[in-house]
């Protein structure tokens, strides 16, 4: 198992995610943090960028995944997420944390799963 982790932490994103049809409607700001794990030994000894996780492209990547999209559960959006960092950036493993803003009196609501590549 790697020991190795770049963390992308509160990035915020606007996606259309609620069980009710009308807190769907629009979509509502979330906050991701996302926790990926490799072995970055080739890349610290080579300082090219090729040999790990390029993490921008990761954060474009995101801001840009509810296009088009919506969930009912937060719980599918971070399983959803996690698909695609595991397949798309070939981390060995992730944790992708969704904070949402939907009950006043708590600071958030928060999902966090981990998934490994198998």
């Amino acid at each position: 198992m790697p020991t190795d982790t770049i963390t992308l932490v509160d990035l915020e994103v606007h996606y259309h995610v609620g069980v009710p049809d009308a807190e769907r409607a629009q979509p509502q700001r979330l906050l991701l943090t996302i926790e990926m794990q490799r072995d970055f030994t080739r890349a610290a000894a080579s300082d090219d960028l090729r040999e790990t996780i390029d993490y921008y492209a990761v954060s474009r990547r995101l801001l840009a995944f509810g296009e088009g999209r919506s969930w009912k559960l937060i719980e599918k959006l971070a399983a959803d997420i996690a698909a695609m960092v595991l397949v798309d950036f070939c981390a060995e493993e992730v944790t992708v944390e969704v904070k949402k803003f939907i009950i006043p009196e708590a600071r958030h609501v928060s999902v966090r799963l981990t998934r490994t590549r198998s």
